[in-house]
């Protein structure tokens, strides 16, 4: 399988709060809804928890400031990511997307990249 990964940090003037509700109650169903022209087979948000602890990895290790969340997205294969991404119907949702992102991540804190995933345990 091939995965996408996204850290994402919010948009600053949204809060913690608006920041989850409008990842996971408008966008997700977006998302869900062009699941099929895009070709992917699973998607799973990430939502940052126990500031606390998360507090305490970056003062042990001298990190950066912990994303917001991270989304994963999954298709079977390359190229079942090319075919879905490839056609008219997966670059409009692709396209629609990335708008609708506009409203509640950062892009200049946030990464995106692909992974491939090798099971430890």
């Amino acid at each position: 399988m091939i995965k996408l990964v996204y850290c994402i940090r919010r948009r600053a003037d949204l809060s913690e709060a608006e920041f989850q509700r409008y990842w996971l109650e408008d966008h997700a169903p977006k998302v869900r809804s062009v699941a099929t022209a895009i070709g992917a087979v699973r998607y799973v948000q990430s939502h940052a928890r126990l500031p606390q602890a998360n507090a305490g990895f970056r003062a042990s290790r001298g990190l950066a400031e912990a994303f917001d969340g991270i989304t994963e997205i999954w298709w079977n294969s390359p190229e079942e990511l090319a075919a879905g991404t490839g056609t008219a119907d997966g670059l409009a949702a692709a396209r629609m997307l990335l708008e609708d992102e506009r409203n509640f991540i950062d892009f200049a804190a946030s990464s995106i990249f692909m992974t491939e995933e090798f099971e430890i345990f």
